[in-house]
């Protein structure tokens, strides 16, 4: 069984978020099973020589973009068992960044006929091509209409996975000849049109033969209005083809037996302090370790719930408790807490940029981790945090419903907080639930923590349910 990763992003090579930490995670987990992983990537100039230097030549070939030929470079490396295949074309990626640039409709409607275009030269054929997020979705349909009769290609199938139903790339009608050089045949409400335009996204899910996204409860809510982005009754049509499998983290990267980020490498509660103490030193807060840290490592989005915690800021701070928080975004949000941080110079510490060796520390040091959700596919801080021993406080939706269930003061089942829904005020209460628990409750809290950090949230269990489905589609055909 032969499995090709199409992906824009892959940890360690190049990562903006939880993609690219799936993208570097899941192969591995699948290797360990006995399938055949590669993974193949634009070459971005953001791409570290520490690599580039290690990179082996394989040869470059002309790719149709529309009505023109661009070069494409094929480059491989061998990491950890895994082959990881760079395409590299110096106009389309050798720029500082991934995404977010006005020609994104071409650099990727190019790297996705460059990925079937350089097939024959990579060293095994792929059985099936996984492809993840609208920066790929372009596959299953170009590999339909321009090689369903070439003998090479016949038989290879398609998986394609959402991460993120938000994130579409849709781009003008125009796109359909001057890039993909497809017909009117292709353009309507089943296939690739997407109110009058081009949705990269749609083609994925119209043309794969299987889609998965990232837990049970996001592919359940992404087929309802609310959720669906444009997109629900589409999915609905596709729902019986449709799975939801909850991504996992690598438990080797993040060990906290071992981390060599934190302070101090631990395995219980009595550990996690030491940590606090020093995360405390470190952003100048008071030292002190019956104040309890509620924390967030986030980008600064609507997504994200951060208008809910702004409406409800001073009262949080009233509950004595110290706020940490690591991250990018929206300017507005961000002006929000340099205001708080500036008049609670005592009580919250505001870190507009992302640095991994300091999130790592918040991990360990923390003692909640807010994840307010307006929706979440997934989630991989939840997993993180719980790692660490912090709990998770979140809003129940998508991956966070999955992995994080409300802790049952009687039963003491549960392994964090929880609230459902889309409120400030009953977000205020969830979190004055658990500090009050933090502060009256010490043992049980050190419980809590110490169950907490017991819990498998690997790649085991779900590369296994890929890999049932790898099965399924190669025994259809």
């Amino acid at each position: 069984m032969n499995i090709l990763f199409a992906a824009s992003e892959c940890a360690p090579f190049i990562k903006t978020g939880g993609l690219g930490d799936v993208i570097g995670a899941l192969p591995h987990s699948l290797h360990k099973e006995g399938v055949n992983v590669s993974v193949i990537l634009p070459k971005y100039g953001d791409l570290s020589l520490h690599y580039t230097e290690q990179l082996q030549w394989i040869k470059s070939i002309e790719v149709p973009v529309g009505w023109r030929n661009q070069f494409c470079g094929i480059e491989k490396f061998d990491y950890q068992g895994i082959t990881v295949y760079f395409l590299d074309n110096e106009y389309y990626f050798k720029r500082h960044g991934s995404y977010g640039f006005d020609d994104d409709g071409e650099r990727f409607a190019f790297f996705s006929r460059a990925v079937l275009e350089v097939l024959p030269y990579l060293e095994e054929r792929p059985d099936i091509i996984h492809c993840h997020d609208w920066q790929t979705g372009l596959i299953p349909v170009l590999l339909k209409a321009h090689y369903e009769n070439n003998s090479y290609y016949q038989g290879i199938k398609t998986l394609f996975t959402i991460h993120n139903l938000r994130y579409q790339g849709v781009y003008s009608k125009s796109v359909l000849y001057d890039l993909l050089d497809l017909n009117e045949h292709y353009f309507h409400p089943d296939g690739l049109e997407f109110y009058g335009n081009v949705s990269y996204l749609k083609a994925g899910l119209a043309f794969a033969d299987r889609i998965t996204t990232v837990s049970a409860t996001y592919a359940s809510e992404i087929q309802t209005p609310f959720y669906g982005e444009g997109l629900d009754g589409f999915l609905r049509r596709r729902g019986a083809e449709l799975h939801g499998i909850v991504n996992g983290i690598d438990n080797v990267v993040y060990d906290p037996k071992r981390d060599e980020f934190i302070m101090l490498p631990f395995n219980d509660y009595e550990g996690k302090i030491e940590n606090k103490k020093n995360l405390q030193e470190t952003l100048a807060l008071p030292v002190n370790a019956d104040i309890p840290i509620i924390s967030m490592v986030t980008r600064l989005v609507d997504q994200k719930g951060i208008d809910l915690i702004l409406h409800v800021f001073h009262e949080i701070l009233e509950l004595n408790v110290q706020f940490v928080l690591l991250g990018t975004g929206d300017h507005q949000y961000e002006e929000s807490f340099k205001y708080f941080a500036d008049n609670y110079p005592d009580k919250v510490s505001t870190n507009l940029y992302f640095d991994e060796a300091m999130a790592r520390k918040i991990y360990a040091g923390s003692d909640l981790f807010l994840m307010p959700s307006q929706f979440e596919p997934c989630g991989i801080g939840q997993l993180l945090a719980l790692r660490y021993g912090t709990l998770p406080l979140v809003r129940e939706t998508g991956g966070l419903k999955d992995t994080v269930i409300n802790y049952n003061e009687f039963t003491e089942q549960g392994n964090g907080f929880s609230f459902a829904n889309y409120n400030a005020h009953d977000m205020l209460h969830t979190i004055e639930r658990a500090v009050n628990i933090y502060l009256n409750h010490p043992d049980k809290w050190a419980t809590l923590v110490d169950k907490a950090m017991t819990l498998d949230f690997s790649w085991a269990k779900s590369s296994q349910e890929y890999f049932k489905i790898y099965k399924e589609l190669l025994n259809n055909n």
